[in-house]
């Protein structure tokens, strides 16, 4: 049986997360060997095996860990007790900000997920549409109540706006003149924009 922390306390599947990502934002997925892996993550090939079964399953948790910490971020900004106006820009902001937060994850997955067997395709295909029809919904919500314009299709904006969301890991540098709350804000300030009536 594989050893779950190693000296410091960290746990082998965080170990070999971080050694992947590392080595995937580096040198591209392709490009990586599980041999490269396991010995920067300081484990054998069993031990990654025991967790991950695959470098494609690592692959997907690398994106699934920070869609996983979205939706958790959505599903409560949704629910909150606060204006649709004020949800809907909270939403907005937080998945540019934990995106900017998470970029090399980003990055990595919009490069690879194509490498991504179809099954492993499938099911992040499925948990993205889960997180963008909350987000819609949201937007929907809105419209209803007349607080946001029905002329823009509720469909168009979140393409609209995850269009910039994913392009961040193109052109947002942490030593840039922006901090992440700043580029958030700024984003959210034009999709509301093309919300109001």
């Amino acid at each position: 049986m594989p050893r779950t922390t190693d000296g410091d306390g960290t746990p082998v599947p965080q170990r070999l997360l971080a050694a992947a990502t590392r080595l995937f934002a580096e040198r591209g997925y392709d490009r990586t060997s599980v041999q490269e892996i396991v010995e920067a993550a300081g484990v054998t090939k069993g031990a990654l095996y025991h967790y991950f079964g695959s470098k494609d399953d690592l692959l997907h948790e690398v994106y699934a860990r920070v869609l996983r910490l979205q939706q958790e971020r959505l599903d409560a900004v949704a629910d909150a007790d606060a204006p649709v106006e004020q949800r809907v820009r909270d939403a907005a902001a937080d998945v540019v900000v934990t995106t900017i937060e998470n970029l090399d994850d980003a990055s990595i997955f919009f490069r690879s997920m194509h490498q991504l067997s179809p099954e492993k395709n499938k099911q992040v295909r499925a948990e993205r549409r889960r997180y963008h029809e909350r987000f819609r919904a949201l937007i929907e919500e809105g419209q209803r109540t007349g607080v946001f314009t029905e002329e823009v299709p509720a469909d168009l904006v979140v393409d609209y706006h995850f269009g910039s969301v994913h392009h961040l890991s193109t052109w947002y540098r942490p030593d840039g003149p922006l901090t992440p709350q700043a580029v958030a804000d700024r984003l959210a300030d034009l999709l509301l924009r093309a919300l109001r009536p």
